[in-house]
């Protein structure tokens, strides 16, 4: 787990720890020394903790204008035992919600379990962004039925599993068209 890093392409557009509007703003790495982990795992020591004990994160790009952020994320979200979505919602969305952020991507490649709970901090999160939409990218495929399974899908947009998106080679700015330009045909605009 260690060896998974966040990624780090896109830190020529936007650092989280130094936009005096994210929740992470300021934050400090260690580029060596690991410390938090996932059930006794150590994890890469840039992944941001926000109040989960299983599920970190990274947020790789952020723009006020566009009204849009990319999530990358680590672990296991587990709803049932730790709420995680509850922290994700109040300590992460909430502040970007605030400032102005409608559009969510949330990178779930390394996403590697789900567990669900009720959907109330999905329907919240949904209602706050009425003009925007939440992207569920490169989940698994046994997570995202699980997330379908648990009626997530009504309030987060995935990408089918047998569709991979590939955001990487992307500009963060292509990937916000990409998801809006599929929205808009899904929804037969």
């Amino acid at each position: 787990m260690h060896t998974i890093e966040p990624f780090y392409r896109w830190r020529k557009y936007y650092i989280s720890e130094n936009d005096f509007k994210s929740p992470f703003f300021g934050r400090i790495y260690s580029q060596t020394e690991c410390s938090n982990t996932i059930y006794n795992y150590y994890i890469h020591p840039q992944w941001d903790e926000f109040g989960s004990e299983t599920l970190y994160l990274k947020i790789l790009f952020a723009d006020y204008n566009l009204g849009f952020v990319v999530i990358e994320l680590l672990g296991e979200w587990n709803d049932t035992l730790y709420n995680d979505i509850m922290y994700l919602k109040r300590d992460v969305i909430d502040p970007f919600i605030k400032k102005g952020i409608t559009k969510f991507a949330l990178n779930g490649e390394n996403v590697l379990n789900y567990h669900s709970s009720d959907d109330s901090y999905y329907e919240e999160w949904f209602q706050d962004i009425e003009q925007g939409w939440i992207a569920g990218l490169n989940f698994r495929g046994f997570v995202l039925t699980e997330f379908l399974n648990s009626g997530i899908g009504n309030y987060i947009l995935f990408n089918p599993k047998d569709e991979e998106f590939n955001w990487r080679i992307m500009s963060p700015v292509q990937v916000s068209q990409k998801i809006d330009d599929f929205l808009n045909k899904r929804l037969g605009y």
